[in-house]
């Protein structure tokens, strides 16, 4: 089971981290044990000061398929939830700097976190899929999928191109603006269309 994550992938996100705004989707990846599920607490590590919350709609991916044209894409996904990407944002600025990969900052373990699924039929995917992220009860992020600059065909079609997609795989599609940080007691709580699909603790 792979996690493929698309960074930069809603405009005002971009702007706000002060990135380019890419012309093809930015593709990383991170390990199984990244996988945080069961709203099973998140235990901040002791070499971040400076842990961000970044959630997204994550697609499961229902059959394998490479090459996958976009007109096809939405054959391989019928399941949908709210997930976070947790990012060390310290250490990516470190290792941006020096020109180095950032996978310590984005794939450690826990870093995946992961809300019920649920499933889905085109006409929900065509109106856009509402979702959001309260901090201790108050909302700090919101999105539609409708906003993000490369939809879930273009995602599953480019994605493709360079790794086979099997069943079970997830993929992160991108975070809108709001990112901020979290600390020890926080509680977060992600929405897939105002229904909760994840609570947990940071501890």
């Amino acid at each position: 089971m792979k996690i493929i994550c698309v960074g930069r992938n809603y405009s005002e996100h971009a702007i706000e981290l002060k990135n380019e705004i890419p012309d093809k989707p930015v593709i990383f990846m991170k390990p199984q044990t990244a996988l945080l599920k069961d709203n099973k607490p998140f235990y901040y590590p002791e070499w971040t000061s400076d842990l961000h919350y970044e959630t997204e709609v994550v697609l499961k991916i229902c059959k394998q398929g490479k090459y996958i044209d976009e007109k096809f894409a939405r054959k391989y996904f019928d399941e949908v939830t709210v997930g976070i990407d947790f990012t060390a944002r310290d250490l990516q600025s470190q290792q941006k700097a020096k020109g180095l990969p950032w996978e310590i900052a984005k794939a450690f373990d826990g870093s995946a976190v992961i809300g019920q699924f649920k499933k889905v039929v085109g006409e929900n995917i065509s109106h856009g899929i509402n979702f959001s992220m309260k901090l201790n009860s108050i909302e700090v992020q919101k999105g539609n999928t409708n906003e993000m600059m490369f939809p879930f065909e273009k995602i599953i079609a480019y994605v493709s191109l360079f790794f086979t997609l099997q069943t079970g795989d997830l993929i992160y599609t991108g975070t809108p603006a709001g990112v901020g940080p979290v600390k020890i007691g926080d509680r977060l709580e992600g929405f897939l269309e105002g229904e909760q699909v994840f609570a947990f603790e940071i501890k």
